[in-house]
């Protein structure tokens, strides 16, 4: 496990493209001071406010925290919470000018409203969200193609983080594949297995792919059958992730070979939001790294134990994730 440590400086030089639904993130935390006298809900008193670069923002924001750089490319659109978003994202270092604009979507907002009370981390009572599941038109979709046909030369891996907001195309994801020569692909799937079908490396959590499968799977056993099962259907080049929280994660490589990927003991679980984008960043950035798939997926596991130690999306920096490595 020590090993690992020797991946974590290389992370830095490695520049990746990250396509998907980008999301801004908004946090609304009030202190709870009484139940309201009009519904059974609790009362809160603002406290604060904070936005946060999520969807696919959150992997590009993992890339740059941990020394490499992202070029995000999705769709937004022409109005404020746009703007807060691009401020967002370039304020973590993030390249935003493959953010394209569409005036007929609006740019999808997660509202999550938080409960303060006492010395407790805060609770999430509600979320509202904004957006539109619509496909994308073609014209923005020439837009997104033209921005990546001009970054590729200088990437190292496309990364595609799927939030089924319309974004990533099945046309789109043809006129990557014409395009990518010999860069790495990877995706956080969510479900949409067979859109990725061709790419190296796709990762997706365990309730997925019981229902791709439609099948129960509990046991490693079990598990390792889906990994092969779905490496094999889906062509993949490198291998497939399937994570399974605090059961660690099982890698199948297009060879049959199958692996069982500890996760690192965890006494705290606060919240579990962002653990799979964090997943999916330092797994490709360290196979963009140079590192073997098994390795990779050992690292993402470890970054993903320090994400859920956290209230909302946490993006670990290299330190952190030296450190919580196991000796």
């Amino acid at each position: 496990m020590t090993d690992l440590k020797t991946w974590i400086p290389k992370l830095a030089g490695v520049r990746i493209i990250v396509v998907g639904d980008v999301i801004l993130d908004e946090y609304l935390t009030g202190r709870a001071m009484r139940m309201s006298r009009e519904a059974p809900i609790p009362v809160l008193e603002f406290e604060s406010r904070r936005l946060i670069g999520g969807g696919a923002a959150n992997p590009a924001a993992n890339i740059v925290t941990l020394g490499g750089q992202a070029l995000q490319v999705g769709v937004v659109g022409v109005d404020g919470e746009a703007d807060a978003l691009r401020q967002t994202l370039a304020a973590r270092g993030i390249d935003v000018r493959g953010l394209i604009a569409d005036g007929e979507r609006p740019t999808t907002v997660k509202t999550r409203l938080m409960a303060q009370m006492g010395l407790r981390f805060p609770q999430q009572v509600a979320r509202l969200d904004k957006l539109s599941r619509a496909l994308i038109p073609a014209a923005i979709e020439r837009q997104l193609c033209a921005f990546i046909e001009a970054e590729i030369g200088g990437v190292n891996a496309l990364l595609f983080s799927d939030y089924d907001g319309g974004v990533i195309t099945k046309s789109l994801l043809a006129a990557v594949h014409a395009l990518r020569g010999d860069h790495l692909l990877t995706a956080d799937a969510q479900g949409q297995f067979d859109k990725y079908a061709g790419f190296d490396v796709i990762k997706c959590n365990a309730d997925d792919a019981r229902a791709y499968l439609r099948r129960d799977l509990r046991t490693d056993e079990e598990f390792a059958l889906a990994a092969r099962e779905l490496c094999a259907a889906l062509r993949l080049g490198q291998g497939m992730v399937i994570t399974r929280g605090g059961d660690g994660a099982t890698v199948c490589t297009p060879d049959g070979a199958v692996y069982q990927c500890p996760t690192p003991t965890i006494t705290d679980v606060y919240d579990t939001v962002g653990a799979g984008d964090t997943s999916i960043a330092v797994l490709t950035q360290a196979l963009a790294a140079g590192a073997p798939l098994v390795e990779a997926a050992m690292l993402a596991n470890i970054a993903s134990g320090i994400v859920v130690r956290r209230v909302g999306n946490y993006a670990p920096t290299p330190d952190e994730l030296a450190a919580a490595i196991p000796v």
